[in-house]
């Protein structure tokens, strides 16, 4: 399978928000909600300052995407940045495209200064946390808190 991993586009929005469905209704804590995510992917692509999306593209498809979004960490100094929202459609996972994913958003995040990548998963998603150790990330000691 050829994949082309690259920056998000205006045009690839709604692929982005159906996956995003996909992911919110596997996720304990959230809910699919369209229009929501919509807003939210419009606004870190027009806000580079913000952070960046990147997609998996088959043929015109988006058949993933991930997110990094930035902030500044006075423990280190500089930029870090949050791993947000990323999905593999169902039908391409254990193909290899969430590696090319996850090595894109690396490398990209590094370019643009970050000192630190960051990532949230559901406390039971034993894949998830196989597939981030395998790609260098490391459970925290910290535990989140939401309000």
């Amino acid at each position: 399978m050829k994949i082309l991993v690259r920056d998000a586009l205006s045009s690839d929005l709604d692929a982005i928000a159906d996956l995003l469905g996909l992911l919110f209704a596997e996720e304990a804590e959230f809910s699919p909600e369209k229009r929501k995510q919509l807003a939210a992917l419009e606004t870190v692509l027009s806000s580079p300052d913000l952070g960046f999306i990147a997609v998996a593209d088959h043929e015109g498809s988006c058949v993933g995407t991930v997110m990094i979004l930035y902030s500044i960490s006075t423990a280190l100094g500089g930029r870090v940045g949050i791993l947000e929202d990323m999905i593999v459609a169902p039908d391409v996972r254990c193909t290899g495209v969430g590696r090319q994913l996850i090595d894109f958003a690396l490398s990209r995040a590094k370019q643009e200064g970050c000192l630190r990548i960051t990532l949230l998963t559901d406390s039971d998603n034993e894949r998830a946390h196989r597939f981030y150790a395998q790609a260098g990330f490391s459970r925290s000691s910290m535990v989140p808190f939401r309000r």
